[in-house]
């Protein structure tokens, strides 16, 4: 079999890749019509659930706001998040679109599958044993992210968002392509954010980033993912703040982990610099 493959021309590489494409985009297509058949009710119970006070996540930071008096007021049973629409067609299309999405996380372990099918035969046996693992951890990943995009980063960001008040005059409605652009956005980004450690693995598989990058730049991390959970969690508590930075600093540390160690001369040079920098705080 790998024989074949190594025998197969440009142009059977491309066929190939066509019918690759056209699998998952025929799983895409099939789940598609199933996650449309089944929205009305995936809309009501989850993408709507944050929306209101009895949602899982408010109940549990209940509990622990009673236990510890620094954390925000979760225990308002009347939080409600009124979403309107103000388009003719706005749900039209809302059902289509979010049932794509659906689709297309749903397929993703599929779509993963299909990709390492693709790639394989041009790898060798122990590079096969390295990318296998890194498909099955990269998928896992990605679903552990949208996770704590649905139940962490976006119901603290609504209920953030949806409880400022400028004004008392204002009334708050929520546009259903507002609050729909917001749902999206912020579980699959945390999704993407998720693949750091492949994405650095797979760089320093390359050559291209090893240990001592995370390292040096540990400092200038920690300031950047700081302004990176403020941004998407925009709340003025700081347990808010940090339910998202926490995550995003472990993330950071495990592709560390997963990356080659420096080289020795790169590791004498960090030591060098350090050792520079101590003698100069003890002399100032």
């Amino acid at each position: 079999m790998e024989e074949q493959q190594d025998e197969m021309s440009f142009w059977d590489h491309l066929e190939e890749l066509r019918w690759t494409l056209f699998r998952i985009i025929l799983a895409l297509f099939i789940f598609a019509i199933g996650a449309f058949a089944v929205m009305p009710w995936l809309f009501d119970n989850v993408v709507m659930a944050p929306c209101y006070g009895d949602f899982i996540v408010y109940r549990e930071m209940c509990k622990l706001s009673s236990l510890f008096s620094v954390l925000p007021d979760f225990c308002n049973q009347t939080f409600k998040v009124d979403v309107v629409n103000i388009k003719l067609a706005s749900q039209f299309f809302t059902h289509m679109s979010t049932s794509f999405w659906l689709a297309l996380l749903l397929t993703f372990p599929y779509t993963m599958y299909e990709i390492w099918k693709f790639v394989s035969p041009a790898l060798y046996e122990n590079e096969k044993k390295n990318v296998r693992w890194v498909f099955l951890c990269g998928t896992i990943m990605f679903f552990l992210g949208c996770a704590v995009g649905y139940f962490l980063v976006f119901p603290m960001t609504l209920r953030f968002l949806a409880t400022y008040e400028l004004s008392a005059a204002i009334t708050e409605q929520v546009s259903l392509e507002s609050y729909m652009d917001n749902f999206i956005m912020l579980i699959f980004v945390m999704g993407v954010v998720f693949e750091m450690p492949l994405v650095s693995w797979l760089l320093s598989k390359i050559g291209l980033l090893n240990r001592s990058f995370f390292h040096k730049y540990r400092r200038h991390a920690i300031v950047g993912l700081l302004v990176a959970a403020a941004f998407i969690t925009p709340s003025s508590d700081p347990f808010t703040l940090s339910l998202v930075f926490f995550p995003l600093y472990g993330l950071y540390e495990l592709s560390a982990f997963f990356v080659k160690p420096a080289p020795p001369e790169e590791d004498d040079d960090n030591g060098e610099e350090s050792d520079i920098e101590a003698t100069k705080e003890l002399k100032a």
